[in-house]
């Protein structure tokens, strides 16, 4: 007797395959996210994978975006539910640093990039873009631009290789938080925000 598998749409798949593949990226790294184990992971074919992605590159870029997705609609939350009250940078970096480190999106780009894959940032850039011109004053709001760049450059640098340079530096290991919380601070626009 065979048990029915029970039919996905076309967007259930989809993300149902991302679900799986961040999974795989948690649990062993980057190159491990192929197609054929993360169909195996859903209990689907290949060919159904090639059907939604187009190939390896297609589902890795997608899990991209949905990893800087993930990432900027959590900022997008926390700043949306703070926005009334006093800043608070150590919530902001933990929550950024936290993201790169649990959800493997430092590892997955560096892997893309270094497999010749010089879009594999874009969809990374292209969404905290937006979500820093949507929650700042567009392209006038530099100091908001800089601030970031700051703090996703620190967050993806730790979270490649933080813990054995803090270690070698006989640093605590979370001085590259405390650095960008500092950093935050300092900004004009927090300062501002702080001083009012």
């Amino acid at each position: 007797m065979s048990i029915e598998r029970k039919r996905l749409s076309p967007e259930e798949s989809r993300a149902a395959a991302l679900d799986a593949a961040s999974t795989i990226l948690i649990e062993a790294g980057p190159q491990a996210v192929t197609l054929k184990a993360v169909a195996a992971r859903m209990g689907r074919t290949h060919a159904n994978l090639l059907h939604h992605f187009g190939s390896a590159s297609g589902l890795q870029m997608a899990l991209a975006a949905h990893l800087a997705g993930t990432v900027c609609d959590s900022i997008a939350d926390l700043i949306l539910q703070n926005r009334d009250r006093e800043p608070d940078p150590d919530r902001v970096v933990d929550m950024a640093f936290d993201t790169f480190v649990e959800k493997g999106a430092a590892q997955l780009a560096t892997w893309m990039i270094l497999s010749g894959n010089e879009n594999a940032l874009n969809p990374v850039v292209d969404a905290i873009h937006e979500l820093i011109d949507e929650i700042g004053e567009g392209h006038q709001d530099k100091s908001m631009h800089e601030d970031t760049l700051h703090l996703v450059l620190l967050a993806m640098g730790d979270a490649l290789l933080g813990e054995p340079l803090a270690k070698s530096l006989g640093l605590p290991r979370r001085t590259a938080r405390d650095i960008a919380v500092r950093q935050l601070k300092a900004s004009p626009r927090l300062s501002t925000r702080l001083e009012s």
